[in-house]
């Protein structure tokens, strides 16, 4: 394989990408060392890059793709290539599934030592657009420039999402694909409210500017909510505008504000006011065996799982898995707002979650209430703390533990206590197969592994969730 070398930079040319790699890029292989190359796909071959080279592999971008590959389609998103939300957008979706299958073997495989030969397929997303039910957008003084523009000095800026590895400059985004309208109309709607009105858009180096954020959040039912976030509290700004979005949208059923003073843009601890609406928007999921559906409150700083259609099915995975009779004592570690545990709540004599975030475990005994459930208990702490043989005494023995974790995985003192209790069942579900092999591997000093799930819960990226069976293996 050839390289034309100049003095700053090295181009390989008519050179086949080989495989799907880390963080949503592809592979191409040169004279053993592996490039990692963003928004190509196995099989094109290309002109290639370099764009830095470490020890033991190179970063390079495409300058030209020469013969595309059969799996190649072509990306339904106008900002493809530039946004990084969703890099394989051009890669047919039957082969995304076969790499995230592949993510998961490989992971469990090597890291974990655990065979995989009877691992099931993974579960796909029957929407593979519109899927999300919420999207945060920015705004800022800083518009990223597309290559050879150059920059206006009275460039307003731009609303839409922050660029890969650039904090500062955001890319105006006109339609976003992953997020079933309104959410489209209301964000370039206000952004035309704003530009017309010459509210200042953010600028998060002098801090200065007026919109800072806008979070827009949906329901399956139809209910919607819209949370602007400002940098002061001026009420001869923010009441038009608050009223512009209320009388040009009257789906919006919670349309809330956040006053954000702060220099970063998070908002968890920060007070929401409601201009109109309710202050929440309630989610509906099926129940699990059939009946009336459970009801999920969802507040503005609420989590809850983002592809709901798949948030059902990965939650039947592990009800599945949990294998419930109706008598069982049932743990749910990183509970969030209660979801797995309320699901798995009418097929089981009692559930006690755990989560470090308190005003989730409010939400959590919230919709416990809503559904009717009594038998759930719910406790806010660091797991590695809480998680102890004095809670194990006064909450009862586990016969199913179900956990899921955050991407880091388990601490390794909940391992321990985990192994220590000996629950004859463990449900781990998982949004990062590297740490769930680390601690597959560490618990299968007293467990077997049993069903391996994997499911796609973000079509277009390189995320997978996956749901493992584990059983107690029989003392001697």
């Amino acid at each position: 394989m050839k390289m034309r070398k100049t003095k700053q930079e090295i181009i390989v040319p008519d050179v086949e990408v080989a495989d799907a790699g880390a963080e949503g890029k592809a592979i191409v292989r040169i004279d053993g060392m592996v490039v990692f190359v963003p928004f190509v796909v196995p099989g094109d071959v290309i002109d290639l890059k370099i764009i830095k080279k470490k020890k033991n592999y190179a970063e390079g971008r495409a300058l030209a793709i020469k013969r595309p590959s059969p799996l190649r389609v072509e990306a339904r998103c106008p900002h493809f290539g530039v946004c990084g939300g969703c890099k394989w957008q051009t890669l047919d979706y039957a082969a995304q599934l076969r790499c995230k299958e592949q993510q998961v073997c490989d992971n469990l495989e090597r890291l974990g030592h655990i065979d995989t030969s009877q691992m099931r397929p993974i579960c796909g997303s029957d929407n593979i657009f519109y899927y999300r039910n919420k999207l945060e957008f920015t705004f800022s003084s800083k518009r990223w420039l597309n290559e050879g523009e150059l920059r206006d000095e009275n460039d307003p800026g731009a609303v839409g999402f922050h660029v890969p590895t650039v904090f500062d400059k955001v890319l105006p985004i006109e339609n976003c694909v992953l997020q079933r309208d309104p959410s489209n109309q209301i964000r370039n709607a206000l952004r035309d409210y704003a530009l017309s009105h010459r509210l200042p858009f953010y600028d998060i180096r002098n801090h200065t500017g007026y919109l800072r954020n806008l979070v827009i959040r949906n329901t399956s039912t139809g209910q919607l909510m819209v949370i602007v976030i400002v940098a002061e509290r001026n009420d001869e700004l923010l009441n038009p505008m608050m009223e512009y979005l209320r009388v040009t949208f009257p789906e919006i059923t919670s349309l809330l504000y956040i006053v954000n003073e702060k220099m970063n843009d998070s908002y968890t601890d920060l007070e929401v006011s409601t201009y109109s609406g309710q202050d929440f928007i309630v989610e509906q999921m099926p129940r699990y065996g059939g009946g009336n559906p459970l009801q999920f409150r969802i507040n503005p700083k609420s989590f809850y799982q983002t592809n709901s259609e798949q948030a059902y099915k990965l939650y039947s995975f592990v009800a599945e898995f949990a294998q419930l009779k109706g008598t069982e004592n049932v743990y749910d570690l990183y509970t969030g707002t209660g979801t797995i545990a309320q699901f798995l709540a009418g097929m089981c004599s009692h559930v006690t979650g755990v989560e470090y975030v308190e005003e989730a475990i409010v939400d959590a005994r919230l919709n416990a209430r809503l559904n009717g459930f009594d038998n759930c208990t719910f406790y806010a702490g660091d797991m590695a703390k809480v998680l102890t043989d004095d809670f194990v005494a006064a909450n009862g023995r586990p016969d199913v533990v179900v956990t899921d974790p955050p991407r880091a995985g388990m601490h390794e003192k909940v391992v321990e206590q985990l192994l220590a209790i000996e629950a004859p069942r463990i449900v781990y579900v998982s949004c990062n197969p590297a740490t769930q092999a680390r601690d597959l591997q560490l618990l299968s000093a007293k467990y077997d592994i049993g069903r391996i799930q994997p499911v796609d819960m973000f079509p277009h990226t390189q995320h997978v969730e996956n749901v493992v069976e584990l059983i107690l293996k029989e003392k001697n």
